[in-house]
């Protein structure tokens, strides 16, 4: 089994499931690596964003409050910085806020950028996997290193009992490597 493969067959689950919409740069269109794992989600449960980080957060909060699974994708973890305000301070303080009565389940889908064959640049290429993790109380912060841990991993994200939020990072070196 393949790292990229893995994805894709991961996402194309996911798309199965009556809840799930996918939100993002490249959710529906090319334009990023990513994109190639979500070309055969169908159309309508895809919405494609704009460049704008912190709004699409928000609205795929909105989406997991109004009873939907958003897989909200961001293709760079330095530009998923710019939602962090948006998932720090209220994604993960919800349960707090309402002492464990809301609990919106947001699948956020991110990438350390790939700097093979061609670096990118240092802003795409970062992974703060350990500064999420000491920064949210309530998101689940997972770390896909092996093509084998994909489909459990996005699995639990989306069935879990709890409802708790999931940031699950993906290498982008791996999807054409391992």
């Amino acid at each position: 089994m393949k790292y990229f493969d893995e994805l894709k067959r991961t996402m194309e689950w996911l798309a199965t499931q009556p809840k799930t919409i996918f939100v993002g740069q490249t959710a529906a269109v090319p334009g990023t690596f990513m994109y190639q794992t979500l070309r055969d989600v169908p159309k309508d449960r895809a919405v494609e964003f704009p460049v704008n980080e912190s709004f699409q957060m928000q609205f795929s909060i909105g989406l997991a409050l109004a009873g939907y699974v958003p897989v909200s994708v961001y293709p760079r973890q330095n530009f998923l910085l710019l939602a962090t305000g948006d998932m720090s301070n209220m994604l993960d303080k919800f349960p707090a806020m309402s002492q464990g009565r809301v609990t919106p389940k947001v699948i956020i889908r991110v990438a350390t950028g790939p700097y093979k064959p061609v670096h990118p640049g240092h802003q795409h290429v970062g992974n703060f996997a350990e500064s999420f993790r000491k920064l949210f109380d309530w998101i689940e912060v997972v770390e896909l290193s092996e093509p084998q841990d994909i489909f459990p991993a996005y699995q639990r994200a989306f069935e879990r009992e709890d409802n708790r939020a999931t940031l699950l990072i993906e290498d982008g070196n791996y999807y054409n490597e391992k």
